[in-house]
């Protein structure tokens, strides 16, 4: 049993004398006579532990808390006679009470929560900001670098990405693609033959899926899959310490990660762009064949009179922006995997989003100026 002894209790100090064990068997008896000595303020506290024979972690943190009581008030605590064994357990107890009373320090000040999440907010915003002008400052140094000295680019691994990125995407793409045309043609059908406006269903559903509606939803459908594609497959590469493998060798992983992967989708888009525009107009010619009685010879040939070619060459125009967007946010994004797989997921999901966001915006911005422009 432990014998915790209070040898002289005074204005100026306080003398303990700890016999015995100090383990969770032995505290219980004296929680009540260290919380009276915790109430007061002694100027000084001494804590004799010369003849303490065991010290186990609840002791410890029993002492440690003592301890830390007396020296938030600013009172000199005194500890003598302590075995060093016992001396290492008492001091990662008192840190890990310190970590504790941290936490409990922040939770209480749950008014300050949203103040000091803005603030971190703000501050890996900015951050972030600026490692992506340094990424997008060194790929565009290492693309003119590679435009002076061709021999040194990555042709057979642009055309491996070309494939995975573009080809391979293309049943999904020509899934979304039909639906979306069939949808929109679907919903206009029902209104134009209200009106005996059958024969219009070919200019709304050849200019908006042209225009608009078939960049957009490739590159939607792009995003989602090469963007975390390319954030997972750099961010494994960084976590598993192939990219400082690869700088140490001299390689320069923009050179031989990042421009492969923008170029390949800055060919890819294009592409995939106009096959979208060939599924979803054909998704429209199936629903007026079957709602509104138009064959598909009188849909082609209304179309090729009335459907003017800039419309065709305005979504085109588009896909390389976007291509060139998705794929730099997904390489940026995997530079910035640290520490964990946990790191992987959270930083896949930002490009996806940032990704996603970007192609939107830059639609609309697109939209909105050649509009204005009266193209």
């Amino acid at each position: 049993m432990s014998s915790f002894e209070i040898v002289q209790e005074d204005k100026t100090q306080c003398s303990i004398k700890i016999n015995n064990n100090l383990d969770k068997q032995s505290i219980k008896p004296i929680y009540s006579k260290v919380k009276r000595i915790k109430s007061k303020k002694f100027p000084l506290v001494k804590i004799d532990c010369s003849s303490m024979t065991d010290l186990d972690y609840a002791g410890a943190l029993l002492l440690a808390d003592l301890c830390a009581s007396f020296s938030k008030d600013m009172s000199s605590v005194v500890l003598t006679g302590m075995n060093p064994h016992f001396q290492s357990l008492l001091f990662f107890a008192r840190k890990n009470l310190r970590q504790k009373s941290q936490i409990k320090l922040v939770k209480e000040n749950f008014l300050l929560s949203p103040v000091i999440k803005a603030g971190k907010y703000i501050v890996d915003s900015i951050e972030a900001f600026i490692f992506f002008l340094s990424f997008l400052g060194e790929s565009t140094f290492q693309l003119f670098r590679v435009l002076a000295k061709p021999w040194k680019f990555r042709y057979k691994a642009t055309a491996v990405h070309i494939e995975k990125s573009g080809a391979q995407a293309l049943p999904i793409v020509a899934l979304t693609s039909f639906l979306v045309g069939l949808v929109i043609a679907y919903q206009g059908a029902e209104q134009l033959a209200k009106f005996g406006a059958n024969i219009f269903i070919v200019d709304m559903v050849s200019i908006s899926m042209f225009r608009e509606l078939a960049p957009l939803i490739a590159a939607i459908v792009i995003a989602g899959r090469s963007a975390s594609s390319y954030t997972a497959e750099i961010g494994t590469m960084k976590i598993t310490e192939e990219i400082d493998a690869m700088r140490s060798m001299g390689f320069d992983p923009i050179v031989f990660l990042v421009l492969p992967r923008v170029f390949a989708l800055l060919i890819a888009m294009p592409l995939i762009v106009f096959f979208a525009d060939i599924i979803g107009v054909f998704g429209g010619m199936i629903v007026a064949k079957t709602s509104l009685g138009i064959s598909y010879t009188e849909f082609i040939i209304r179309a090729r009179d009335v459907v003017e070619v800039k419309h065709i060459l305005i979504g085109l125009f588009k896909a390389p922006f976007f291509g060139l967007l998705i794929a730099t946010i997904g390489c940026f994004r995997g530079f910035q995997v640290t520490g964990s797989t946990e790191s992987i997921g959270h930083y896949t999901t930002i490009s996806v989003v940032n990704a996603i966001f970007w192609v939107i915006a830059c639609n609309a911005l697109i939209s909105v100026v050649l509009t204005e422009i009266g193209i």
